[in-house]
């Protein structure tokens, strides 16, 4: 029995939903660049990542011009969650 729940508590522990929405739109043209800006959130306050956000997904997708998109992908687990800032750009 115990083999079983610690089963199913290492089953709830590892799985994760994840979910993308659009935060913002702008007039900038879309183009063919996209970045990226990822960091860990513990408790749903502390965020790793001290540099995550627009500007640097920018820098990573090497967006020079105006950022089109902004979208934001949340993988949620038990105590930690993974968020990815996705920008396009010129």
């Amino acid at each position: 029995m115990k083999t079983i729940l610690g089963g199913i508590a290492a089953a709830a522990i590892l799985s994760s939903c994840s979910v993308t929405f659009p935060m913002a739109v702008s007039n900038a043209t879309i183009g063919d660049s996209q970045g990226k800006s990822e960091t860990g959130v513990l408790f749903g306050v502390f965020y790793l990542n001290g540099d995550y956000g627009i500007k640097e997904a920018a820098k990573q997708g090497g967006i020079t011009g105006g950022v089109a998109t902004v979208d934001e992908r949340t993988q949620s687990y038990v105590i930690f969650s993974k968020k990815t800032l996705i920008v396009t750009g010129e």
